[in-house]
């Protein structure tokens, strides 16, 4: 028997009805399929939440295994480094030959890594953990981001930014659910959110279904890819300009996502959980900032939104480390909803600028965004047991100053409008 979900998606889709017309079949491909897009923004919800969590009780770690600002960065590159070096890989193969049900299989790489963190014995563990979290997170990705164009009927901005909020609630989600639940019952009690993911197993493999049952969305790589006037050479250059704009995004978003609880403890005397709760202010910001940048863009253009977001946060990162708590309390909100509409923009420009490979991109980008959080938080968890927290906020206040290479980039709309 069919769910909810697949009726509405699949309504006037059965086989029976293939050899009447291949019109509707194209006009049911051109719908936004809402149902779908609110189905996978959960799923990446669920997804992010589990791994906020862990960035959420880094204190409690760092207490319990005796670790050091380094073991900490090593804990977020295990699992980002594994899911950023696959992503890519994924989106490939995939592009080629999809694998609806490969959704539910990634989520139970995430369910295994989660139960062993909850158990695990030492810092060793700790890392394997670590890395399934990751290799779940490399599946997911991709091919969810392509179930959101998918299901778009063409509002390609929208469909990303509604994904993309999910996951950024959960983010936000897991600092608050670590103060409520994880801390005050220790390290066991991880295992609790076993349940979380399984219901992202559930929802996922609803999508699959949706997913399999549509063989023209097989069809959807070549109809999309609309070519535009721009030689090779552009196309490689615009390319490396989003790599150094992601750059800056994730690296900057590292420094508060790894180490702003410890900022707070730090610099204003907070206890963790109070610390905890401002870091769920800051990754709320975030998720209401997602939903903004993908239907602007849709609208006035991405390259617009891409400029505001990542240059037009320069101004408060650069005040941030001077600030008292309440206005650290403004800034890291009007930062959050300022650089999180960047992303959105960023990943539907880049599959604009390379058609027909939508889930290659997506792996690459969510991959590169991953991989630089890792890197970035090892890095600068070195630099913190070198020098201090404090002078960390410093350094990376100038990195959004490199949105100023957004004038490289060219209209691809505008080119696209004129072929």
């Amino acid at each position: 028997m069919e769910t909810s979900l697949d009726k509405r998606a699949l309504a006037g889709s059965a086989p029976g009805q293939a050899g009447a017309s291949a019109q509707p079949a194209v006009a049911k491909v051109q719908r936004t399929v809402y149902s779908v897009l609110g189905a996978i923004s959960f799923a990446h919800l669920l997804n992010d939440m589990i791994q906020s969590l862990i960035l959420a009780i880094y204190p409690m770690l760092k207490a319990s295994f005796s670790l050091s600002f380094g073991q900490i960065g090593l804990i977020t590159l295990t699992y980002q480094i594994t899911a950023s070096l696959l992503q890519p890989l994924v989106g490939y193969f995939t592009d080629k030959r999809p694998q609806p049900y490969s959704l539910p299989i990634g989520m139970g790489f995430t369910l295994t890594g989660l139960v062993l963190m909850s158990v695990a014995p030492n810092f060793g563990v700790l890392l394997v953990a670590a890395a399934l979290v990751g290799c779940g997170s490399s599946v997911f990705h991709p091919e969810s981001s392509r179930v959101a164009r998918m299901a778009s009927g063409g509002q390609h901005g929208l469909a990303q930014s509604l994904f993309q909020v999910g996951g950024n609630a959960g983010s936000s989600l897991g600092p608050l659910l670590a103060a409520l639940i994880v801390i005050p019952h220790g390290q066991r009690s991880i295992a609790w959110f076993s349940v979380a993911a399984l219901v992202a197993i559930v929802v996922l493999a609803q999508i699959g279904r949706w997913y399999k049952r549509h063989p023209a969305t097989k069809k959807a790589k070549s109809a999309h890819a609309a070519h535009h006037a721009l030689s090779r050479n552009r196309v490689m250059l615009a390319m490396s300009v989003l790599v150094l704009l992601v750059f800056s995004k994730y690296f900057y978003l590292a420094s508060i996502n790894s180490y702003f609880t410890f900022y707070l403890i730090d610099k204003f005397h907070l206890p963790v959980q109070a610390a905890q709760i401002h870091l769920f202010v800051f990754l709320a910001a975030v998720a209401a900032g997602t939903i903004i940048g993908g239907p602007v863009g849709d609208r006035i253009g991405r390259k617009y939104v891409i400029w505001v977001s990542i240059l037009g946060v320069a101004p408060f990162t650069l005040l941030l480390p001077y600030a008292n708590l309440f206005w650290t309390s403004v800034l890291t909100v009007v930062i959050g909803i300022v650089l999180a509409s960047a992303f959105s923009a960023i990943l539907v420009y880049a599959q604009e600028l390379i058609p027909g490979k939508v889930g290659m991109v997506a792996g690459l980008f969510f991959g590169f965004a991953f991989g630089l959080g890792g890197v970035g938080a090892a890095v600068l968890g070195q630099l913190a047991d070198a020098t201090s927290i404090a002078f960390v906020y410093k350094v990376c206040s100038f990195l959004p100053l490199i949105g100023i290479l957004t004038v490289f980039l060219p209209d691809v709309e505008g080119k696209r409008a004129k072929a």
